[in-house]
C-alpha cells in the first residue's frame, strides 16, 4: 500500500488537467493531494514516537476541513455550488472528528490500534492509507471546487444536499444514540438494537455513504472528461467501510464479544447489515 501511494497521487493529480485554477503554475488540485499525503506522513511521526492513536481520527477530519479551506480560498471564486461543497465538508469533518477524538479518549484507547501502533511499516501504511482515503473521498469535491468551469446552482445541486443533509443527520443520530445507550452502566456490555439499530446494524455507516454520494451528485454537473472517474468515490467508501475499516472489523469484534448470546444471534439474524429492508446477511 505504501509503494502503491505514489501512483494513486499521481493518477488524481492528473484527473486535475488543464482545466483547474493554477497557483504559482501549480494546479490547486495538485497541492491539495500533496497536502493530503504530507500532512499524514507529518502527523505519523509523533504519533508513533509516543505510541498514539488519539489524534489519528483527528488529524484526518483537520486534513479534509485544510483541503476544503484551500480550495475555497485559492480557488472557488466565491461560485456557489464550491461553496456548498466546502461548507459540508467542514462541517461533516469537524463534527466527526471531534465526536471520535472524544470518544477515544474517554475510552483511553481505540481497539483498532492495539497491534497495529508498534509496527512501524503497518502503522505508516495505516496513516497512507488515511491519506488515500481523504483524497479519494474528497477528490470529485475538490476536483470541482478549484475547475475553471463553473455552473449555476442546480437540480444536482439540489438533490446532491438533500440527501447529503439526510446522510448527516442518520450518521449523527445513529453516533447520538450509541453514545447514550454506552453512557448507561447497565449496558457496558449489551449491544445497542433501538432507534435506528433497529433498522441497521451499522446506521452511523450507511449516513457516511449516503451524505458522500451527495457530495457526488453535487459535484457531478461540473467534472469534465477522465475527472469523471472521481465520481466512483462513494463506491470507494462503500468498499472500504465495508472490507477494510468499519463495518468488517466491527462485526469481528460484535462476534467475538457476543457471538454466543442468542439475543445477540436472533438481532443479526433480523436485522440488514447496513441497508434497511435488505437481507440480513447482504449489504
Amino acid at each position: 500500500m505504501i509503494l502503491a501511494s505514489p501512483f494513486v497521487a499521481y493518477a488524481l493529480v492528473q484527473l486535475g488537467g488543464s482545466n483547474g485554477v493554477l497557483v504559482a503554475g501549480v494546479p490547486l488540485f495538485t497541492i491539495c493531494i500533496g497536502v493530503a499525503f504530507f500532512s499524514q506522513w507529518l502527523a505519523f511521526i509523533p504519533a508513533y514516537i509516543y505510541q498514539s492513536e488519539h489524534y489519528f481520527d483527528l488529524a484526518g477530519s483537520a486534513t479534509y476541513v485544510a483541503l476544503a479551506l484551500l480550495a475555497l480560498v485559492l480557488g472557488s471564486g466565491g461560485d456557489l455550488r464550491s461553496t456548498l461543497l466546502g461548507i459540508v465538508i467542514i462541517f461533516w469533518a469537524s463534527r466527526l472528528g471531534v465526536f471520535l477524538f472524544l470518544r477515544v479518549r474517554k475510552k483511553g484507547s481505540d481497539s483498532r490500534f492495539i497491534d497495529i501502533i508498534p509496527d512501524f511499516r503497518v502503522y505508516l501504511l495505516t496513516w497512507t492509507l488515511q491519506a488515500m482515503w481523504i483524497s479519494i473521498t474528497a477528490s470529485c469535491a475538490l476536483l470541482a471546487m478549484t475547475s475553471l468551469n463553473k455552473i449555476p446552482f442546480d437540480g444536482w445541486a439540489l438533490s446532491g444536499l438533500v440527501l447529503w443533509v439526510l446522510g448527516f443527520v442518520i450518521e449523527v443520530t445513529a453516533d447520538r444514540q450509541k453514545q447514550l445507550f454506552r453512557g448507561q452502566p447497565e449496558n457496558a456490555k449489551r449491544f445497542i438494537t433501538t432507534g435506528l439499530w433497529a433498522f441497521s446494524r451499522h446506521p452511523n455507516y450507511l449516513g457516511e455513504m449516503m451524505l458522500w454520494t451527495g457530495v457526488a451528485l453535487i459535484a457531478f454537473p461540473v467534472l469534465m472528461g477522465w475527472q469523471l472517474i472521481s465520481l466512483l468515490s462513494p463506491l470507494f467508501v462503500l468498499f472500504m467501510l465495508t472490507k477494510v475499516s468499519g463495518i468488517d472489523m466491527q462485526e469481528r469484534q460484535n462476534d467475538r464479544a457476543w457471538g454466543d448470546d442468542p439475543a445477540y444471534i436472533e438481532y443479526k439474524a433480523n436485522t440488514p447489515m447496513l441497508f434497511p429492508l435488505t437481507r440480513p446477511s447482504g449489504l
